[in-house]
């Protein structure tokens, strides 16, 4: 059993966590907690700062995103320009995105994921005339905080093409020729394209990025926006990792501030095991808990697979005390571990039903949709990042959640993100488009998603979602079953774990109680053989 103290945000640099560090493989420092990039008090610091980087006997190309020499930008036309001989110029000329078009437009609910759909386009210069740029210049547009403006993304997405157009032309060792982007303005790029691991220099208006660009083109192979959903076939090519990449993958949940999803993070990893892939090794299975998780149940968490990390919560600032979201900030922390690559974080109310190693090649953001714009934050692609964990850390304070948990606060920071197939994490929710009375799901559902009372809070009879009129939205017998499958193919060591309280039981009691009274229509509180074997050996 591992701990994670040091993703203390009050240690940053304790020894601990340097010696984490020191054990991930990254093809430079990462400028915030090792480097930093001196530069002259000039003008141009952008161009002092990357003019070493670039090796070439012809002069720096310069390509311009976004400015207009006759307006507010003269100054900075006029610094390029007096540069000459070392630098030529070409601005990049594209169509402005459709001005009558609106986020939503990119991001729609439901998405039919047979045959190619219908997608608003972004428009794109034409890359290859621009193919030899050395770096990409862009003024930022300004919008306020969390503002979805699709003509800042269309800047953004403009620059990371022409970056991966240009840099796309390997060395003889197969490595991608350096390209370098500088945004100007004092508003931020986009995390979600440009990471932080890449930026070089941050300096007044200037932020100076070497990007990864075998990280960039996987994100511009992606679907502008997530109307469509991208094939793995079309990310998962040898042509886009480096010689000898064999990344670190771990599937992660967590478990925080009481003991109640503990059963459902056994089923969890039981379900991952339950489905494992027999010609490949299976990634890490890592859990992050604190300080409620006692002796007896860490036990059982790491007999069920789970290798488990030590956390400090993080409290959510827009939440009451004593309320589910007051300490849900703490996911958070999957962000910290830089151990790994790439992790799948699941909520420990999913199940896997297929395996879904595949997955792991999707880039950051990677999710399902919940409601038009919104993803659901319970299953995610993740790129571990420390200072992508600093990042929202300082957005704490400044972003509050249109739910007032860490689903609406990660939707305020990653903006734009790929929408995951949607059988990959289908959410037990029978209201919407995808609605049916007979309340059942796909039988070639990847993962469910167990939204209302969880199964092992209820007798393995029925759903008990049927016993409160307003949950009959999260209730299905069959969909119940199927969970009840996965806890009945482990071992009974670990069953033991998903047994009733005495107070789970007299609260499901009443709860019957009271349908009965209300004479609800679905009938279920009629059933009188309850057979439940949990009912008669209460724990607790």
């Amino acid at each position: 059993m591992e701990s994670l103290d040091e993703f203390c945000v009050e240690c940053p640099s304790c020894s601990y966590w340097m010696h984490i560090s020191t054990r991930v493989k990254r093809d430079r420092p990462i400028p915030f907690l090792t480097h930093k990039v001196e530069v002259e008090k000039t003008k141009q610091p952008w161009f002092e700062a990357i003019r070493e980087g670039v090796k070439s006997n012809k002069n720096i190309k310069v390509g311009l995103v976004n400015f207009d020499a006759k307006d507010d930008d003269g100054d900075l036309y006029n610094q390029i320009n007096a540069l000459h001989p070392q630098v030529d110029i070409a601005s990049i000329h594209f169509d402005h995105v459709n001005g009558s078009l609106k986020w939503v437009d990119f991001f729609p609910v439901w998405v039919d994921e047979v045959g190619k759909p219908k997608c608003p386009k972004v428009p794109m210069p034409k890359l290859k005339d621009y193919s030899d740029v050395n770096v990409v210049v862009a003024r930022i547009p300004c919008v306020k905080e969390g503002v979805k403006d699709l003509f800042r993304l269309q800047v953004n997405l403009v620059v990371a093409n022409l970056a991966v157009e240009s840099g796309w032309v390997k060395t003889f060792d197969d490595v991608p020729k350096k390209v370098y982007v500088v945004f100007v303005g004092y508003c931020e790029p986009m995390i979600e394209i440009f990471r932080c691991e890449d930026l070089l220099l941050h300096e007044g208006e200037y932020w100076v990025y070497q990007p990864d660009l075998w990280r960039l083109r996987q994100q511009t192979l992606m679907p502008l926006g997530s109307c469509e959903v991208a094939p793995i076939s079309s990310i998962a090519g040898k042509e886009l990792q480096p010689k000898n990449y064999n990344p670190k993958l771990a599937y992660v949940s967590i478990l925080h501030s009481s003991e109640g999803y503990v059963c459902g993070a056994i089923a969890l990893a039981q379900s991952i095991i339950q489905n494992k892939n027999k010609d490949h090794p299976l990634p890490d299975l890592v859990l992050l808990i604190d300080d409620s998780i006692g002796p007896k149940s860490k036990r059982g968490l790491e007999m069920a697979g789970w290798k488990i990390k030590h956390i400090k919560r993080i409290s959510n600032p827009y939440s009451k005390k004593g309320t589910y979201n007051e300490w849900n900030y703490s996911k958070l922390r999957a962000w910290q571990l830089t151990m790994y690559d790439k992790i799948i974080f699941m909520d420990a109310d999913i199940l896997l039903h297929k395996n879904i190693d595949d997955y792991f090649v999707y880039p950051q953001l990677s999710v399902g949709p919940n409601d038009e714009s919104i993803f659901n934050s319970g299953f995610m692609i993740i790129e571990p990042s420390q200072c992508t964990f600093d990042y929202m850390m300082e957005k704490v304070y400044k972003v509050k959640p249109y739910n007032g948990g860490d689903q609406g606060f990660l939707n305020e920071v990653f903006i734009w993100w790929h929408r995951l197939p949607w059988k990959l994490n289908v959410l037990k929710f029978f209201i919407g488009p995808r609605d049916n009375k007979e309340h059942v799901l796909p039988e070639d559902a990847s993962s469910i998603h167990y939204f209302g009372s969880k199964p092992w809070m209820c007798y393995r009879d029925y759903d008990c979602n049927w016993d409160i009129r307003f949950r009959h939205m999260f209730a299905s017998d069959s969909v119940n079953k199927r969970w009840w499958k996965v806890h009945d193919a482990m071992p009974q060591e670990l069953q033991h774990y998903c047994g009733l309280t005495k107070k789970m039981n007299e609260k499901i009691i009443q709860r019957r109680v009271d349908a009965r009274k209300s004479n609800l229509d679905d009938w279920h509180w009629k059933i009188e053989t309850i057979l439940d074997p949990r009912r008669d050996n209460l724990i607790g």
